[in-house]
């Protein structure tokens, strides 16, 4: 029940509404007990009496009952769907909220799928446990009870026999709570796993398509299908069996009631319409009985998804800004890298890592894949916190400032270029729409991408899909680098910003990193070591150590690991040149 007052929490700010619809559900259910209160004088009135005058009083009240009824019906279900509506937007921007606090780490460790489940699935089953159950169980609590009060007003005794029963419900009751609160976290688990599932075939739809891959898809997703169809059923079974059993002990009620009843209008203890009142009274009980059974199942179903949503929201956050963080306004003397050491979990990937960066100097990190490179730049924008050791800007460690402040002075590009399904424009001048077009075309073109982008159907204001899918890499990688050149930050990462190109695009690429490196403190990973030779120094990486450090052409004499990379490299080019040569002959 922890976890359903945590819930019930976030009606606070909308009490007014909650109190008048409160009202409305009083209304309902003491108006609901006054329609079974009116059959003993609409039976004894009318029927036995023969009354003429009652004839057009009590219809006139029944439908009068009915009308307000019927408003404050209305009353407190648009209330409690508006409670309710903003209950799941306050959630989920809470959940959005914490989920742009969280580090990168944060994300490597959870999936997409489960994030997104989270989110629209297990956010829209809470609603119904707080606004749907709020609403059925008070309304129904006081129907019950307002109903109870008609009954034993009419016959105590009788009464009693009814009520009997009651208690015979409250396990089942119990038990199938206890299931459905089960069986609904193996559909949440479920419906992550199926929206995982999703998310990664769509975004790997090429690789599929390639590899001939969809039977293989196909059957891994009807896998996670059945399993999420095995847990709906499980769950349906229990909501089918609730309603019979709940009806089931109420028809016995029923029966008693009516062998004792019958026999009291029979033998002149009690008359046809106070029978009659009593049996309207009672049949409409059950059904808000049955209704709070439904109820039950609901918070039991709810209860489930809001332990994994505050989950989510309790996750500790790794990279947080210290109390009295400093804003960094520029970079005017260095980045030290000082003993630098970080690992993901237990085994360092980086090992007593220093380096000194001027301002205005670029350095570039080499080395085989896998040793730590883009790792180590990670570090700087503090998508990770060091393990130990410490990143020094003007003297003043990284987690001495604030988040915000840092990042904004820092540009990023990467290999793996993000866009957005926006426009170019708006791509570009990213958070900034009001920004003069003027200023967006200034960066287009320092990037090399105004020509490509001004033969576009709709030139600057051309849709580009998700991820920027209807450009290519290079014209994504021109983007990116607008975009970077725009924000005119003082510090420039580059993880291996031109590895995917072909030979064209990289030159159109190259020649748009060289401008924006220009007068910038520039930390470079690269791929092709041909792209670096202008960089001030290149810190070789071997097993998660710097091995060498020098420039180009140093590094080159000295005949170690850089010398080995790069003679590699040129190696393998050469043959593939040959490689293409040889199939143009015998074309």
């Amino acid at each position: 029940m922890h976890i359903y007052k945590r819930l019930l929490k976030y009606l606070r700010p909308y009490s007014w509404r909650l109190i008048v619809s409160g009202v409305c559900m009083v209304g309902v259910a003491m108006l609901t007990a006054s329609l079974a209160y009116l059959v003993k004088p609409a039976l004894d009135e009318i029927f036995f009496q023969k009354n003429s005058q009652m004839l057009i009083y009590i219809p006139l009240l029944v439908a009068l009952v009915y009308l307000v009824k019927g408003l404050c019906d209305f009353g407190q279900y648009y209330l409690m769907s508006y409670i309710g509506q903003s209950v799941i937007r306050d959630l989920r921007a809470q959940m959005f909220e914490k989920l742009e606090e969280m580090s990168v780490g944060f994300f490597v460790r959870h999936s997409t799928g489960e994030l997104l489940s989270r989110m629209n699935n297990d956010v829209s089953m809470v609603q119904g446990a707080i606004t749907s159950a709020i609403t059925g169980l008070v309304r129904d609590a006081l129907t019950v009870v307002a109903l109870v009060c008609v009954v034993f007003y009419r016959d105590f005794k009788l009464a009693l026999i009814a009520l009997a029963v009651f208690p015979l419900a409250i396990y089942p009751l119990l038990s199938f709570g206890k299931k459905l609160k089960r069986y609904s976290r193996r559909m949440l688990v479920s419906l992550e796993e199926i929206t995982e599932r999703l998310n990664e075939t769509i975004t790997g739809i090429r690789i599929v398509k390639a590899f001939a891959m969809e039977d293989y898809e196909r059957a891994k997703f009807d896998q996670v299908n059945q399993t999420l169809f095995n847990a709906f059923m499980q769950r349906f079974k229990v909501r089918a069996l609730s309603n019979p059993v709940m009806e089931t002990l109420g028809g016995m009620g029923v029966c008693a009631i009516v062998f004792y009843g019958g026999y009291q209008v029979i033998n002149g203890q009690s008359t046809q319409g106070t029978f009659f009142s009593f049996m309207a009274a009672l049949l409409m009980l059950y059904e808000p009985i049955k209704r709070i059974n439904e109820v039950n199942i609901t918070i039991q179903e709810g209860i489930s998804a809001g332990e994994r949503i505050f989950a989510l929201l309790d996750s500790p956050t790794d990279v947080m800004d210290r109390p009295g963080a400093i804003i960094l306004e520029n970079v005017r003397h260095e980045i030290l890298f000082d003993k630098v050491t970080f690992a993901y979990e237990t085994e360092p990937v980086l090992k007593d890592i220093t380096i000194r960066i001027r301002a205005g100097e670029a350095i570039a990190v080499v080395g085989e894949s896998g040793v730590g490179k883009s790792t180590l730049l990670d570090l700087l924008p503090r998508f990770y916190d060091v393990t130990s050791g410490r990143i020094l800007i003007d003297g003043t460690d990284l987690r001495d400032m604030t988040q915000r402040s840092l990042r904004e002075n820092i540009g990023i590009v990467t290999q793996q270029t993000i866009l957005f399904d926006d426009t170019i424009r708006n791509n570009i001048a990213y958070g900034r729409p009001d920004l003069p077009l003027q200023k967006v075309m200034e960066a287009a073109k320092a990037a090399n991408a105004h020509d490509f982008v001004i033969n576009l159907p709709y030139g600057y204001d051309t849709m580009i899909g998700e991820n920027g899918i209807k450009l290519s890499g290079g014209e994504r990688q021109r983007i990116a680098i607008a975009r970077a050149l725009l924000k005119n930050p003082p510090v420039l990462i580059l993880d291996e910003a031109t590895s995917s190109l072909d030979s064209d695009s990289e030159k159109a690429v190259q020649s748009a990193l060289e401008v924006l490196m220009r007068g910038r403190t520039t930390l470079v990973v690269a791929h092709r070591l041909s792209t670096i030779r202008n960089v001030d120094r290149i810190n070789v990486l071997v097993n998660g150590r710097i091995a060498e450090e020098g420039s180009h052409d140093e590094l080159l004499a000295l005949g170690g690991e850089f010398a080995r990379i790069y003679h590699a490299q040129f190696v393998l080019q050469d043959n593939l040149k040959n490689v293409e040569a040889h199939s143009e002959n015998l074309l």
